[in-house]
């Protein structure tokens, strides 16, 4: 059968960290990451004078603003205007004794010679945020990826040294794996999926992703369905801290990001909500706040990218040999799950377990006999004969079963015989959920069942099983 292209499966990550995260042993036992992120696009938005074909329509005051193709927006430059002129001076007085990344658009870096200045004299990170701050979904990927190498040279002369952080913002599907393929960038920020730093891989270049934030963030103040006062941003800032504090004193500690921009923070009414929420972060002893670089290196020396083979990137021979005894002597379930969705979300014990169960379960009942009847009899001729598979003859042991008197043995094999006579397949049952007594009980209680009833338990049991043996092949 025809193998299934790694790049055809379904792309996205559902699962992440899952419901037990890597400690972020952030330092100084600090129990949460706070990252201000102050975003300088002004003077990189769209503008004809810039080369673009219409005005600026995106994050300003002015409600519902459309592009003005053509022409100049006078309203629309002296919004963004305020945020160089004034916002950024304001939000610079008050954070300039914090770690804060710089999301600059490199051509707005390039105009802005005394905020850069300023950047670099409190010791900020100046990452990049693109060439220019348009829309890129409908840029060719050539050209996006042109602007990428020229967002870096630009950005590299404004400030006198090249970016180690990216974010794109109006990115397109293409953005995270180009920025990763320059090689250039000790982490990408463009992603909103997790409270923690994460490994992407693209052919073989593993990039680290420090997710960003849409929901602490100044953005919305400029959306219908955002903030319309400062103490909404302030409580929101306030309350997403404590949650997010209480976890790391619980033992998960996350990073927490808040989103600026010089022209909408950058407002006095804003900007006296946002120092409130500020200092009452910093009144807590065990917060660490850190740049995004500070906080990608300390996530890349502390949980470096993993070198797990992922089953979704396996060949169909390879993942048949290592999930094709998963399911008793049955390797058409693991061939066949290989040619389902199988991404990035299924390279889990639990994404494996699901993946094989959903091809047991969507069987014809004569496949799943065949199953059944593959698995071998509990301290039966072949446990005796030293001729179970590896994982059934570890899995019988550990429940003692490989220590039976003779008496033992004479019992269990006349249960056998009593339910296969019965049943049409053998007694099955995860042994490493019992004891030799529990299986003894369960052994004389099921035989009385009703085939059908018998038939549905047996078929849980193996998917018991099958998860069992995932989860120590996972571990392992």
């Amino acid at each position: 059968m025809k193998e299934v292209d790694s790049v055809n499966r379904y792309p996205r990550d559902m699962t992440g960290y899952g419901p037990n995260p890597p400690k972020a042993n952030w330092p100084n036992g600090a129990n949460i990451a706070v990252q201000i992120v102050l975003n300088y696009e002004e003077g990189g938005e769209n503008n004809i004078l810039h080369g673009d074909a219409a005005s600026e329509a995106f994050l300003s005051e002015i409600t519902g603003a459309q592009p003005w193709p053509g022409q100049r927006h006078w309203n629309m430059e002296s919004l963004y205007e305020y945020g160089s002129r004034a916002g950024f001076w304001r939000l610079h007085r008050m954070l300039s004794d914090l770690p804060v990344t710089v999301y600059g658009v490199a051509t707005a870096l390039a105009r802005a010679p005394q905020q850069v200045a300023a950047m670099k004299t409190s010791g900020w990170e100046i990452a990049s945020h693109g060439l220019k701050w348009v829309e890129h979904k409908d840029m060719p990927e050539d050209q996006e990826r042109a602007q990428i190498a020229e967002a870096i040279a630009l950005h590299t002369e404004a400030t006198g040294e090249p970016p180690r952080g990216w974010y794109t913002g109006r990115c397109s599907n293409n953005t995270v794996r180009l920025a990763a393929q320059t090689g250039q960038f000790a982490y990408v920020a463009d992603s909103y999926a997790d409270d923690l730093p994460y490994w992407m891989s693209f052919n073989g270049t593993d990039q680290l992703i420090v997710p960003y934030t849409m929901d602490c963030n100044d953005m919305r103040f400029g959306i219908q369905a955002g903030f319309t006062s400062g103490d909404q941003f302030e409580s929101y800032l306030k309350d997403s801290f404590d949650y997010l504090l209480e976890e790391g004193r619980n033992g998960r500690p996350a990073m927490m990001s808040i989103g600026l921009h010089c022209r909408i923070a950058g407002r006095p009414g804003r900007a006296a909500a946002l120092r409130r929420a500020i200092d009452y972060m910093k009144s807590h002893d065990d917060v660490w706040f850190a740049t995004r670089l500070d906080v990608a290196e300390h996530w890349a020396s502390t949980h470096p990218a993993p070198r797990m083979q992922r089953p979704s990137k396996m060949s169909r021979t390879t993942f048949v040999a290592e999930f094709g005894g998963i399911f008793e002597h049955s390797p058409w379930i693991a061939e066949s799950a290989f040619d389902g969705e199988l991404g990035p979300t299924y390279d889990t014990a639990a994404g494996i377990h699901q993946a094989l169960a959903r091809v047991f379960r969507r069987a014809s009942d004569a496949q799943r006999l065949g199953v059944l009847k593959a698995h071998p009899d509990l301290a039966g001729k072949l446990a005796a004969a030293g001729k179970l598979t590896a994982d059934s003859t570890a899995e019988q042991a550990g429940a003692g079963l490989d220590l039976l008197t003779d008496e033992e043995r004479d019992l269990f094999q006349k249960l056998n015989a009593q339910y296969v006579k019965r049943h049409g397949f053998p007694f099955i049952i995860a042994v490493k959920d019992n004891t030799k007594a529990s299986i003894l009980e369960a052994f004389r209680r099921r035989i009385e069942n009703p085939r059908d009833i018998e038939f549905a338990e047996a078929c849980r049991q193996v998917e018991r099983i099958a998860e069992l043996r995932l989860l120590d092949k996972f571990q392992s």
